[in-house]
């Protein structure tokens, strides 16, 4: 049976929620603040960048399945569910900001007209349902019958569209039987295992997924750092491991560190919620502080290896967390660059779509005490470069091979952060190539071969 259903925020979980939620035949309005936003989603322009997102949009709006607003009052008054996908961004503290939450939670009980079930989408702290729903209680204008529930989501940016409609398990978290029958029936098209909890238990699954991948990715990359100390290679033992089915394969790539909108701030959150709770999560406190260190490692090595930055061009491949994406948040760019800018460094950045965003971080041109220019291609980046520095392992990066970074740099000098490249490609290659526990792929070049390069440059 279908519903009519409002979706609050059109972020990442609210508008991916929404289409997704029309798509599988629901009535739905999406609502947010921005009028400006809200028209380029009328007219079928996705504001972040999503595969098959605006495809989606667009086919619903034309069906009539999916509308967007600025009004939440229209939007809420008679909606048989109210989906809460707004942000929670992390406090200086660590804890999460809900103020987003409260105030939509507020217009939902100064607006409803009907009995209506309210979903908390956004990643929140275990409780919070329990306050929204006393928060509602308390607004609440019209003699009628509102409850909250826990439905936290679990995509991953650059395939959110697919694993909404195609995930592994879809958790619902309810205090009453009626809210349990509502969500199961709202979720009933997409044909999926659902796991029926208590609200405090969906949203402790929430943060306890999360921290479990973010410590695997943690653990992997101290291993790394170990294997470069040792002499072993992080990509083999990763292979070992993963043939154990207890372990399993994903989550083995050893990195320049974790990125995005929720393995940092789900980490830092939960760390937060234990220590109001006087327990020390020790574990999640050990994956915090090897993500830290290990986003600026490859800067490290590079200072190591040069004497300066200092009117060096480097080229930056990759801007954003991940490929497939044009979100910034956390991503290891945004701690590399601005220690590259600050010795000098004369940055060529190329990202095939997040090079619009980080510029409103580091605008074009002279910036600190260096600069930086946005290119279109990889080949603009790494022409007569210096050094160059992988971010992020997009296609266009993953294609590029080691014949063609010697041929068109200055000094062949490769940090990968993603281990994308064979050493031993490389080194055939005379590419001087240093990854993430991995042995350094150094090259001997000879007098004669320096000045080969050198004339090629010329």
């Amino acid at each position: 049976m279908y519903k009519k259903i409002a979706v609050a925020g059109t972020g990442y979980v609210g508008l991916v929620a929404g289409v997704c939620f029309a798509e599988m035949g629901h009535k739905v309005t999406c609502v947010d603040i921005d009028e400006d936003k809200v028209k380029l989603l009328k007219s079928g322009v996705s504001p972040i960048f999503e595969e098959g997102l605006e495809e989606l949009m667009k086919k619903n709006h034309a069906a009539s399945r999916i509308d967007y607003t600025t009004d939440y009052q229209s939007a809420y008054k008679d909606a048989e569910a109210v989906f809460l996908g707004v942000g929670t961004p992390e406090k200086v503290d660590g804890s999460a900001d809900l103020s987003y939450i409260a105030t939509v939670a507020r217009q939902v009980a100064e607006s409803v007209e009907k009995d209506c079930l309210v979903v908390v989408k956004s990643t929140v702290p275990v409780g919070t349902n329990d306050k929204v729903e006393q928060f509602i209680q308390d607004f609440l204008v019209n003699d009628v019958n509102v409850e909250v529930a826990s439905n936290p989501e679990f995509l991953a940016q650059g395939s959110a569209v697919h694993d909404t409609l195609h995930a592994e398990r879809i958790i619902i978290g309810t205090e009453t039987e009626w809210a349990e029958q509502m969500l199961k029936e709202i979720y009933e098209p997409f044909n999926l295992p659902i796991v029926s909890v208590n609200r405090r238990s969906a949203e402790m699954i929430k943060y306890a997924s999360n921290d479990f991948l973010a410590l695997k990715i943690s653990y992997m990359n101290d291993i790394a750092n170990l294997c470069e100390l040792v002499g072993a290679d992080i990509k083999d033992v990763a292979e070992g491991m993963s043939y154990d089915e207890r372990i399993g394969s994903k989550f083995l790539n050893a990195g320049i560190g974790f990125g995005g909108s929720c393995f940092p701030k789900d980490t830092q959150a939960l760390d937060y919620l234990a220590q109001q709770n006087g327990y020390e999560l020790k574990t999640v406190k050990a994956a915090i502080d090897v993500n830290k260190n290990q986003k600026t490692s490859l800067y490290r090595k590079a200072s190591n290896r040069l004497i300066t930055f200092n009117g060096l061009k480097v080229a930056v491949l990759g801007l954003t967390f991940k490929p497939g994406t044009d979100d910034l948040r956390e991503s290891p760019s945004l701690d590399n660059v601005p220690l590259l800018l600050d010795q000098g460094a004369e940055i060529y950045a190329y990202d095939p779509v997040g090079a619009d965003n980080f510029a409103k971080v580091y605008p074009e041109g002279p910036n600190r005490q260096g600069s930086i220019t946005y290119v279109n291609n990889v080949e603009e980046a790494l022409e007569n470069a210096n050094v160059c520095f992988v971010f992020t392992e997009w296609g266009e990066v993953k294609a590029v091979t080691p014949e063609l970074y010697r041929g068109l740099m200055r000094t062949p000098l490769v940090y990968d952060g993603r281990n994308i490249y064979d050493i031993e490609e490389m080194k055939k290659a005379k590419v001087e190539y240093h990854s993430v526990g991995r042995e350094p792929g150094r090259v001997e070049v000879t007098r004669g071969e320096a000045y080969e390069l050198q004339s090629t440059r010329s």
